[in-house]
């Protein structure tokens, strides 16, 4: 058994194929398919993928950094209203990313602060976008940090440095993805020295596919070729990243074992 921790299934990347990819990922084993919410355009398509495969489909309910423009208080009050209204397994996808754009910087900032406080207040894990914004992420949760906070930074292709950073906040793990498959992301000599306690699969479908599919849309069950790797990394069998990395990713996600 697998958890995806990051699937964007329900984007219209999937509008001609939907029921038949998440279909084959639940064929191939990934029986939790975790989904992160991008901002109000996608709460309604996210929420209907739920409904539709109630035994494998978990929502989240958070505000991307992407989306954070000029009405991202209005967008903030949506992701509010949703969040104190149902149950989700996580807040996110929240964050910073600075690589495209830095105009909302300062919007980013005051958007992911307050959907942290909405997590502790919900004692829910978060899941964090840190794209080129590692360091203003760490100096908010430098601060905001406690033992109510738990989560992961989802696609994490950081440094050995800042790996020690995330695991020295106590309650979080890292999402590995298709990037790992990757020979000049240079991944593995990061993980080598990374335990796999800290470690969950993730695949950020339809982005980041990960060898052989590089290039083409990425789906869910292709999370076996992103174990597969960690195998060869950690020189471990393929069943003990599955075990420990579904572990994980239950234990933080509180999801009920089948």
């Amino acid at each position: 058994m697998y958890v995806d921790t990051h699937t964007h299934l329900f984007t219209d990347a999937f509008d001609d194929d939907r029921d038949l990819v998440v279909q084959r990922a639940i064929d191939a084993g990934i029986e939790y398919l975790l989904l992160p919410n991008i901002d109000g355009g996608t709460i309604d398509a996210m929420h209907n993928l739920e409904a539709k495969f109630p035994n494998n489909c978990r929502s989240m309910m958070g505000l991307h950094p992407g989306s954070v423009k000029e009405n991202w208080e209005d967008e903030l009050a949506k992701v509010k209203e949703n969040l104190f209204s149902r149950k989700y397994v996580a807040v996110g996808e929240i964050g910073m990313d600075l690589y495209w754009d830095k105009t909302f910087i300062q919007e980013q900032r005051l958007a992911f602060r307050q959907q942290v406080e909405w997590a502790k207040e919900l004692q829910l894990p978060i899941a964090i976008h840190a794209r080129e914004a590692f360091e203003e992420i760490f100096q908010i949760l430098d601060e905001m940090n406690d033992e109510r906070l738990t989560g992961v930074f989802h696609c994490f292709t950081g440094t050995l440095e800042q790996a020690r950073h995330i695991a020295s906040y106590g309650g979080f793990k890292m999402g590995i993805g298709g990037v790992v498959t990757y020979k000049k992301a240079a991944m593995d000599q990061v993980l080598e020295d990374v335990e796999l306690k800290h470690l969950i699969l993730e695949t950020d479908s339809p982005y980041l596919s990960p060898v052989p599919f590089r290039g083409k849309r990425n789906e869910s069950s292709y999370i076996l070729h992103i174990a597969e790797r960690l195998s060869n990394i950690y020189g471990v069998p393929l069943k003990e990243i599955e075990e420990v990395t579904t572990k994980n990713a239950m234990e933080l996600f509180n999801l009920t074992a089948k």
